[in-house]
């Protein structure tokens, strides 16, 4: 069977937008009980997701739940790590865990994402629920937005509270990521401009604060299985926070979930086996945008916003 048509017959199992196809690290399909027999031999398991995919997110919390009945056969703690939250939230997360204050707090305290209630309330509950700790590992939102506006020098205007926040060396450099990165933002071949070159450096202050979070917390933990929640930029092909990861830590055993639309297993399978990595398939999401004009509205009050935020940069 060629590789398209095993694609499509792949993609055949996908009847819901709830649905998806676990693949190992040769595309192969697997099951869930095999998935996390392997992934609980990790030290640390990055899930990918789409955000806003409903198949991903109900896979995190599926991953979590058997991934936690697993450690707790090992007798090793369980730690959950999300992107979502910034290291200056950890205290209002940790108060929400504690019942010092309620939902409402948290989503409009911290501030969680707009997403939160459908999306990552399930793994916030079941961590309350079971005595988990949570991670708001992500670097500060304006302070990465100010980096991708003025670049690396930023940092060194930061008063040390602030400071403390990011990762020690924020703009550690993840082989391979850069070139992936560029071709994202400015396609193959083409000039780098200062501003992309901006953007990739808060991209990195973002991985790096992570994979920083990451290890101090598989320090405050001894043995613990560490269950990061991210976007699948962040992870995919053991880069970004994967990456930023393993370059502090090499002996670290990491393993990456990665999702993956039917249309691109493909290309996908063209490139190195990861044998460290396995996937998943999911149903694309619906277009955003279909009315060109409409778009392009969208995006110039976005980009206006973004410019009047950057104004109240240091």
């Amino acid at each position: 069977m060629t590789k398209p048509a095993i694609a499509q017959q792949l993609a055949a199992n996908l009847a819901t937008a709830y649905d998806y196809q676990l693949l190992d690290a040769n595309y192969q399909p697997v099951t869930e009980p095999k998935l996390v027999a392997s992934l609980a031999q990790s030290d640390v398991v990055l899930i990918g997701e789409y955000h806003g995919n409903h198949a991903s997110h109900l896979l995190q919390m599926r991953l979590l739940a058997a991934l936690h009945i697993y450690s707790q056969q090992q007798n090793r703690p369980l730690v959950l790590s999300m992107e979502m939250f910034t290291r200056e939230q950890q205290t209002i997360v940790d108060d929400y865990l504690a019942g010092k204050v309620g939902e409402h707090y948290l989503i409009n305290k911290a501030p969680a994402w707009k997403n939160y209630s459908a999306s990552y309330r399930p793994l916030v509950e079941y961590a309350k629920q079971h005595g988990l700790p949570i991670i708001a590992a992500n670097a500060p939102a304006d302070v990465v937005r100010c980096i991708g506006a003025q670049g690396e020098t930023y940092v060194d205007k930061l008063p040390l509270n602030q400071r403390r926040l990011l990762a020690e060396a924020p703009f550690m450099a993840v082989p391979n990521y850069a070139d992936k990165f560029y071709a994202l933002m400015v396609g193959s071949g083409h000039t780098v401009s200062e501003r992309a070159k901006q953007s990739y450096a808060a991209q990195l202050a973002r991985d790096n604060t992570m994979a920083e979070a990451i290890l101090t917390a598989r320090r405050a933990y001894p043995n613990a299985l560490v269950v990061h929640i991210n976007g699948s930029f962040h992870s995919a092909e053991r880069l970004g926070t994967a990456g930023a990861l393993l370059q502090r830590a090499p002996a670290l055993k990491v393993r990456v979930v990665t999702p993956l639309y039917p249309d691109a297993v493909a290309e996908q399978q063209a490139k190195a086996p990861q044998q460290d990595e396995m996937y998943y398939l999911l149903k694309p999401l619906p277009p955003e945008y279909v009315d060109e004009a409409y778009k392009q509205s969208v995006f110039t009050e976005m980009f206006k916003t973004a410019k009047e935020k950057a104004k109240a940069c240091l």
